[in-house]
């Protein structure tokens, strides 16, 4: 088997539908399109969730709960233990940032409880855990809330 002899497998490869060249050709005339209507124009597309006129699925199930989509606040999450396993005496937005424990400079960052503290640390965030703060306390650590308006 030489390159120069290969073949793609048979059936795979048609050639296009070149319609609009004549009635001869067989999509002639409206081209495939039908005589009238929407789907006949240049330039149509269904709406996404258009189901031939049947109600859609999304009209069809029940409304529950409410979004806050406007007002979301997106929130950060990291936990102590990663903190922890930092080494660093002082942590805030940007060593968490350098360090990528959080991805996101413009959110809020939340600082959780879930991991052991043995070192006494600086954490600055703008939301703690109670078993956060209680933590970083027993350790002889400080908390330092960060207030950041969006």
């Amino acid at each position: 088997m030489e390159l120069g002899n290969l073949k793609p497998a048979a059936g795979s490869v048609k050639n296009r539908k070149r319609v609009g060249r004549g009635n001869a050709s067989g999509h002639g005339r409206t081209s495939g399109r039908g005589r009238d209507g929407y789907h006949s124009r240049s330039g149509w597309s269904t709406k996404i969730h258009y189901e031939g006129g049947q109600t859609p699925l999304m009209r069809r199930l029940p409304k529950r709960g409410f979004s806050n989509y406007r007002f979301k606040k997106s929130v950060q999450i990291i936990n102590l233990g990663k903190l922890a396993s930092l080494g660093l005496d002082k942590i805030g937005i940007e060593e968490m940032l350098n360090h990528r424990a959080i991805n996101k400079s413009n959110a809020f960052v939340k600082v959780l409880g879930v991991g052991e503290l043995t070192a006494a640390m600086e954490v600055s965030a703008h939301m703690f855990s109670q078993s956060a703060i209680d933590k970083i306390e027993k350790a002889g650590g400080k908390v330092i809330y960060l207030w950041l308006i969006k």
